[in-house]
């Protein structure tokens, strides 16, 4: 039982790893337009090396603080679709609570986690040229479908073991056929409905 106990204990730490993620990654995308000046100004500063060894990493952060503060400034409504994208994974951050209660029983939760990390490959393959991402940058996005399927394989394996587990444990708590006590002549007669 212990050993079930530690299982269900490693389960539980890889799930609140992956929920933390889950939650920054929607925190971050409600103040983009802040961040994106943050982050241009700091890679643009005189002590940045990023200009002068990736300037097309300067080029696009500096591309899309523009195109977010005109879209900030004249069509602020375009925002809200980030807005949805945070809520989202704040949302999905909570259905992983179900496997953190009993993992056996939720593991479809993490099976539904593998098949979205599974599905932003094609997502972005597709989606990334039809918007203008350039290549790179469509690598990146589709390196958090292969970094989050990492955590949620683990975490599948570990609940798959702990499955097996429980049901060996409870294969061997029955007691065998041999081990079954025998039914007496009297309680084959009260069984049949006849007094003793």
């Amino acid at each position: 039982m212990n050993e079930q106990a530690a299982l269900v204990r490693r389960i539980r730490v890889w799930l609140v790893v992956f929920i933390v993620c889950l939650v920054l990654s929607g925190l971050t995308a409600f103040p983009l337009v802040h961040e994106l000046r943050w982050a241009d100004q700091l890679l643009a500063s005189s002590a940045s090396p990023v200009p002068e060894r990736a300037p097309a990493l300067m080029e696009w952060i500096t591309r899309v603080r523009t195109g977010l503060d005109e879209a900030d400034a004249r069509h602020p409504f375009l925002l809200y679709g980030t807005d949805w994208l945070a809520f989202a994974h704040l949302v999905i951050a909570v259905a992983f609570y179900g496997p953190y209660r009993d993992p056996v029983r939720n593991i479809w939760v993490v099976e539904f986690g593998m098949i979205a990390c599974a599905g932003i490959l094609p997502l972005a393959l597709v989606c990334g040229p039809l918007r203008g991402i350039p290549f790179w940058w469509t690598v990146i996005d589709m390196s958090f479908g292969v970094f989050g399927v990492i955590p949620l394989l683990v975490v599948w394996r570990m609940i798959k073991r702990l499955e097996d587990d429980r049901a060996a444990g409870w294969r061997a708590a029955e007691p065998s056929p041999s081990e079954r006590p025998r039914p007496r002549a009297n309680d084959s007669a009260v069984a049949g409905g006849r007094a003793p």
